[in-house]
């Protein structure tokens, strides 16, 4: 499964995306971390390695809803930023 595991301080959340056996618990070991998720920042900042997201889905992975809905929002960033330099 592929979900949210909560990091960072009292009322300061992080979270880190990462693909984990639905069984363990929610800050449990991950099998592997794909991304990140900050939504204190402004916007919140979402960092995310599509490639092995789309790899791990192609293997069975399933994404929590919340994941799913971050993953969607992700290309559009990704999309609109700057790719090289205009000299």
């Amino acid at each position: 499964m592929i979900r949210l595991a909560r990091t960072g301080a009292r009322k300061q959340p992080h979270y880190r995306i990462v693909v984990i056996e639905k069984a363990r618990a929610r800050n449990g070991r991950p099998v592997e971390i794909v991304g990140t998720y900050n939504p204190r920042s402004n916007p919140a900042s979402i960092e995310l390695k599509r490639d092995r997201v789309d790899y791990w889905v192609s293997k069975g992975a399933h994404m929590s809803e919340r994941v799913n809905k971050l993953y969607a929002k992700a290309p559009a960033a990704a999309a609109s930023a700057p790719t090289g330099s205009a000299a």
